[in-house]
């Protein structure tokens, strides 16, 4: 079980645009974008440009906040993304999935290499104590609003941003918020 606070994160420049992206979590540590299996990361988008998508890279996009206007997303007509479409699934195995014509949005980007991993992502808007069940592989928690407390877990507490990465050894965590409470579960499994 690992705790990541937004401090200590890794902020980089949007390559594609305005904006800086925020890592969250890489793994295994250490991997170049060609070698990770799955990776999370936040990006606040403020200007126009392109999401980029690789090969064989399935991948989930969730709009934290915002209201940005995607052009041709896997060939559709332009989409609006909000808090409310979130998870949006990507297109893979294209050059570049979508551009971003309107703005800003802050984001959440999941990116599993498909053949080895497999991801969920899942929002949770919570009030009261919620028991969250974890599977197998890896599980990412990230408090977007509100505070998080976890007392099965010796009392750790998450604020804005901040993130826990919990490994398989864990099989179930209560989490109690301290006011109401947007969490974002990311699950990463093994392929079969």
């Amino acid at each position: 079980m690992r705790i990541l606070r937004a401090a200590d994160y890794r902020v980089m420049p949007w390559k594609n645009g305005g904006g800086t992206t925020t890592e969250i979590a890489v793994s295994p540590d250490g991997a170049g974008l060609d070698e990770f299996d799955w990776r999370v990361s936040m990006a606040r988008v403020e200007g126009s440009g392109p999401f980029s998508s690789f090969a064989g890279i399935d991948r989930t996009l969730s709009v934290l906040e915002g209201d940005g206007v995607v052009l041709d997303v896997a060939g559709r007509p332009a989409v609006r993304l909000t808090p409310a479409s979130a998870p949006f699934a990507f297109p893979a195995d294209l050059p570049t999935s979508a551009a971003l014509i309107a703005g800003p949005i802050t984001d959440l980007n999941v990116m599993t290499r498909r053949g080895r991993t497999l991801h969920s992502v899942e929002r949770l808007a919570i009030s009261r104590p919620v028991d969250i069940a974890t599977r197998a592989g890896s599980t990412l928690i990230l408090c977007h609003k509100g505070e998080a407390v976890f007392p099965e877990a010796g009392s750790i507490r998450l604020g804005p941003l901040d993130t826990l990465l919990i490994g398989p050894e864990t099989s179930l965590l209560r989490v109690e918020p301290a006011r109401d409470t947007t969490l974002f579960v990311v699950r990463i499994t093994t392929a079969a």
